[in-house]
């Protein structure tokens, strides 16, 4: 009777505890993320580089980023920046050409590739920023962008963008 007795207790107690546990335990594991606790309205927007001022510039039209920034997109004979230039060809002949020109850049570091967006992710003199290449109406753009999209600005972007440039004889 004395084992009926204690082994109650441990059942009881049990129970207690799990009940405990069940009603106040999700707190201990929530993990909070600042991203997703804002306003929906308030999340940053990211765009598709297919949706981007260059290749808005080919076609004419409005696109997200333009409309999202506030700005029109620029025709396709405009200077988009210093850190851009136009080459002949298709974008896919100017992907490759651009990472060969890139591979011969003292000092780069080319951390991904991604043929499919046009996209190299480099390390240059300090600077982290993606050489963007994109179909334009007169071949194909290559551009220095930092991860927002925009154009990368500063002293490596530009003087890596020149290089290549000089490299693959773009105009």
């Amino acid at each position: 009777m004395r084992l009926n007795v204690s082994m109650g207790r441990v059942v009881a107690g049990s129970v207690v505890l799990a009940a405990v546990v069940a009603g106040s335990g999700c707190g201990w594991w929530r993990k909070s993320n600042k991203l997703y606790g804002d306003d929906v309205a308030a999340r940053p927007l990211e765009v598709p580089p297919e949706l981007d001022r260059s290749s808005a510039a080919s076609t004419g039209s409005a696109t997200a980023s333009s409309v999202v920034g506030g700005t029109q997109p620029k025709p396709a004979g405009a200077a988009v920046g210093a850190a851009g230039f136009t080459m002949s060809g298709t974008r896919d002949e100017a992907f490759t050409k651009v990472g060969e020109a890139l591979a011969t850049v003292e000092g780069v570091t080319i951390a991904s590739r991604a043929q499919l967006l046009g996209a190299f992710d480099v390390n240059y003199e300090g600077s982290n920023f993606l050489v963007r290449v994109t179909a334009v109406e007169a071949g194909a753009y290559v551009s220095a962008v930092d991860p927002r999209g925009v154009p990368a600005t500063g002293e490596a972007p530009a003087k890596l963008i020149a290089s290549v440039k000089q490299a693959v004889g773009g105009r």
